[in-house]
């Protein structure tokens, strides 16, 4: 691996897991030396990062990791649910039905006890939604879905876990496996559009949740 790719895959991971929160400053010469690279694959790990939209440049040599609000979770969520209906649709047409059906009972078994059980989970909607990308056989649907889903791992760390939420979670994407398996293109679209409505509503009240939280701890200090 490059140290470039290297470099963009740390502080990929990094972001999104909010190891480095938002608003985080990343010093060029500081993050080169924590790294291990030297100035210039860092300088393209962060252009990288910063057309992902994850960064922006302060300065020559100064970097902040971008904050994410409710407006930018609502214009997320808008292309997300243009995307992922669509591709709900094609995937309908031409999927590998018994590949969806298995995937439709493995929501079904989906035992969400502890860390490894969530983990478990995640794990198995980055099968789903390889599959939904097989399925549609588009290379620009499939990218643009790709650059969407690099901003929600970092939104679904933001929210605080919500044990019925994720319960939910898993019966919506059961429905739009088996519809999908069904060759059902309408349900497999509007089981999407149900699914990411109460996803975003959920990772509102999250957000806007640990906000009032701040704010009050703020005022009690």
């Amino acid at each position: 691996m490059r140290a470039s790719d290297r470099a963009y895959q740390t502080l990929l991971d990094e972001i999104q897991s909010g190891t480095l929160a938002p608003g985080a400053v990343l010093g060029e010469v500081e993050q080169a030396a924590r790294l291990g690279v030297s100035r210039t694959p860092l300088r393209e790990a962060l252009g990288r990062l910063a057309a992902d939209g994850l960064v922006a440049q302060q300065s020559a040599r100064v970097t902040v990791v971008t904050d994410v609000d409710v407006d930018d979770i609502r214009e997320l969520f808008e292309l997300r649910r243009a995307l992922e209906e669509t591709a709900a649709r094609l995937a309908a047409r031409s999927a590998d039905a018994p590949a969806f059906a298995a995937l439709a009972d493995e929501f079904a078994r989906a035992d969400l006890e502890g860390r490894p059980g969530m983990d478990a989970y995640y794990a198995l909607i980055a099968r789903f939604d390889a599959e939904l990308d097989a399925a549609v056989g588009n290379v620009y649907l499939t990218s643009a879905l790709r650059t969407v889903r690099t901003h929600l791992v970092r939104v679904r760390r933001l929210a605080r876990d919500n044990p019925s939420r994720l319960a939910a979670s898993v019966a919506e994407h059961r429905l739009i496996a088996s519809a999908i398996a069904a060759r059902d293109a309408d349900l497999a679209a509007s089981a999407t559009h149900v699914h990411l409505h109460n996803a975003l509503a959920a990772i509102l009240a999250s957000v806007q949740g640990a906000h009032i939280e701040s704010h009050t701890e703020q005022g009690a200090a």
